[in-house]
Formats: C-alpha cells, sequence, structure tokens
C-alpha cells in the first residue's frame, strides 16, 4: 500500500498542481501587496478616503479607556472592494497566463511534420522489381 501511495504521489499531474498551488499561494500574497500598497492608496486619494475603512455601521460601538471601539456591529465593504480588486487582479493575470500557454501549444501542434519517406508496400514493390531483373 505504501508503494502504490508512493506512484500515486509522484505522479507527474499531482506535483505539477502542488507546484501551481505553491505558485499560486505566494503570487496571492504579491498581488494582495500590490493591492495594498499600491491600489488602495491611489483610490484612496480619488475617494479621499482608505478603503479598507469603509464600512457601513449597523450598531454603533463605545469607547473603552485605552481607547479601542468595542461593541461595534458593522458591514466592512471596503475589505471586501479589496478583496473584489485582489481576485480581478488573479484572475486577469491567470487568463493571460492560461492564453499565452494555449497559443504556445498551437504553436507547437501547427509545426510541420519530418517528410514521410515511402511506405512499406512502396519498399516492397520496388525489391519485388528488383528482384525481377
Amino acid at each position: 500500500m505504501l508503494k502504490e501511495f508512493k506512484d500515486f504521489a509522484m505522479k507527474g499531474n499531482l506535483v505539477d498542481i502542488a507546484v501551481a498551488f505553491v505558485m499560486g499561494a505566494a503570487f496571492n500574497k504579491v498581488v494582495t501587496s500590490f493591492t495594498g500598497g499600491i491600489v488602495s492608496p491611489l483610490v484612496g486619494l480619488i475617494f479621499k478616503s482608505d478603503f479598507n475603512d469603509l464600512k457601513y455601521v449597523i450598531t454603533p460601538g463605545t469607547l473603552d479607556d485605552a481607547g479601542n471601539m468595542t461593541g461595534e456591529i458593522a458591514v466592512l465593504y471596503g475589505s471586501f472592494i479589496t478583496s473584489l480588486i485582489d481576485f480581478i487582479i488573479v484572475a486577469f493575470v491567470m487568463f493571460m497566463l492560461i492564453k499565452g500557454i494555449s497559443k504556445m501549444k498551437k504553436k507547437e501542434e501547427a509545426a510541420p511534420a519530418a517528410p514521410a519517406g515511402p511506405s512499406d508496400n512502396d519498399l516492397l514493390k520496388e525489391i519485388r522489381d528488383l528482384l525481377k531483373k
């Protein structure tokens, strides 16, 4: 059973998926950093607000002695908008990546095959004709 599991785990597709998963997680961190550090501040300049601070307060909270808000119930739609921008960026990059890979595969498939030599029947006929002489 251990050998079967090892064979399963070492199949090319499973290893490829694992590598893609790790690369995707790393890429997601880059996009999140890009959105949080570059996109959100630029959009914040336009709307005079930071996206992550945008919220709809349902029940206001109270400030405690340390200055922290407690008991507030709010819909954090700014955080959702930031996550949505992250998703759109990741989806667009993945779309472009898949499109590029598909284009490269089509070029590989369209490459001309090596010229075919004479068929077996042609060779046998040629041998027959040579033997008749």
